[in-house]
């Protein structure tokens, strides 16, 4: 499998933070794409996620978290679809090392109390904490039964299916979606 280098901008297509981040690899057959091509990279789709200031300093190693991050959510997530087990090492690890310092705190401004939480934005861990949150908060979630992979030739995407109906069959009706079907008018009429 050939993954495309340059870096390609992230997809927010899926409905759940967990699988957007999945998602961040994304494409069909050998035709690959990674948002993740440095530091830099994936602190921007931390940004454009919102869980990171503009302008967030990036600390090292947080690329390889993250790829490591993606790997193994994307396993795990594919393995609770199947109804079977996979490994959870790198969340938990990343669950237990960047979880936030949450304090109750006096506000003078409000004369209330409020709760102060602190992250470690100096570490991969921290960065990636609410990622690795979402995903277990998606995989324990009654409602995982509606993850589902796009249903297009070779997609690989992810998404959580929250329509009335869930029957939504593909990531995007604009790509997917429509190249599908236009692939199916072509086979009828023989073109």
């Amino acid at each position: 499998m050939e993954i495309n280098k340059r870096s390609s901008p992230p997809l927010f297509l899926a409905d759940n933070l967990a699988l957007d981040f999945i998602n961040s690899e994304y494409g069909t057959g050998d035709d690959r794409h990674d948002c993740f091509d440095d530091d830099r990279s994936v602190i921007d789709w931390l940004e454009t996620a919102g869980l990171v200031p503009k302008g967030a300093v990036a600390p090292p190693q947080l690329l390889a978290e993250a790829r490591q991050l993606r790997d193994a959510a994307r396993a795990v997530v594919h393995a609770a679809m199947k109804s079977s087990e996979a490994d959870v090492t790198v969340i938990n690890r990343i669950l237990e090392k960047g979880r936030p310092e949450t304090r109750l705190k006096w506000d003078q401004d409000t004369q209330r109390y409020r709760v102060d939480v602190r992250s470690d934005a100096a570490s991969p861990e921290g960065l990636l904490w609410p990622v690795a949150d979402a995903l277990v908060k998606l995989v324990t979630d009654e409602k995982f039964e509606y993850v589902r992979q796009c249903e297009a030739h070779n997609c690989i995407l992810l998404f959580h299916d929250l329509s009335k109906s869930h029957r939504r069959r593909w990531c995007s009706m604009a790509t997917c979606g429509n190249r599908t079907k236009v692939a199916a008018f072509r086979n009828r009429k023989g073109v």
